[in-house]
């Protein structure tokens, strides 16, 4: 779909984008290269190993955004949670069961949003956002955003996700705010 300023949302399935790997790698390295997030290639290439391996889950979907030359400047991906997600396992303090507990249905993971920084401040992550969740059909979005990435917070918060806990994700990462987005209500 393209929109005024000549930028396209498409929406892929995993096969889709493990072809576009390098477009998602470069949104990803230009996005998360400055503060709070500091990443370095070692963590770009440790990020599109698991890239690889998510985009072959049946459930897999992604969003990538791009300008009307073909340059991606945006992108989203995630998939359901199964029963067996370790999600849930890195609170700093435990959760419910009945809030932990996933079927491979009621939860999608969005792993990761991200907009390359000449290209932010236009709708592009709202965009990606909605087209990534279109046609989902779970109860609710689950993410990690750091508390330090403010503007990533603000929007989060805008489209109507709530903080439910603090985790750190895998060894040695900051602490992250895990938020939830309930579809079952409608958008505020």
């Amino acid at each position: 779909m393209t929109r005024p300023g000549g930028i396209t949302v498409e929406r892929l399935d995993g096969p889709a984008a493990e072809k576009a790997a390098g477009d998602f790698a470069l949104v990803y390295a230009d996005a998360f290269a400055e503060p709070p997030y500091c990443e370095t290639e070692d963590d770009v290439v440790a990020t599109f190993r698991r890239f690889r391996s998510q985009t072959r889950k049946r459930t897999f979907r992604a969003a990538l955004a791009r300008t009307a030359d073909g340059t991606a400047v945006g992108m989203a991906y995630g998939y359901p949670l199964g029963p067996r997600t370790g999600w849930w396992d890195s609170l700093t303090r435990p959760v419910s069961d009945e809030m932990r507990r996933e079927d491979g249905h009621r939860t999608f993971g969005l792993m990761e949003l991200a907009v390359r920084p000449p290209w932010r401040g236009h709708g592009i992550a709202h965009r990606l956002h909605g087209t990534l969740l279109d046609g989902v059909e779970a109860e609710r979005v689950l993410l990690n955003a750091r508390p330090d990435a403010e503007a990533a917070q603000a929007a989060y918060r805008s489209w109507g996700y709530l903080k439910t806990g603090e985790a750190i994700p895998w060894d040695g990462a900051a602490l992250h705010d895990v938020m939830v987005l309930d579809l079952s209500r409608p958008p505020a």
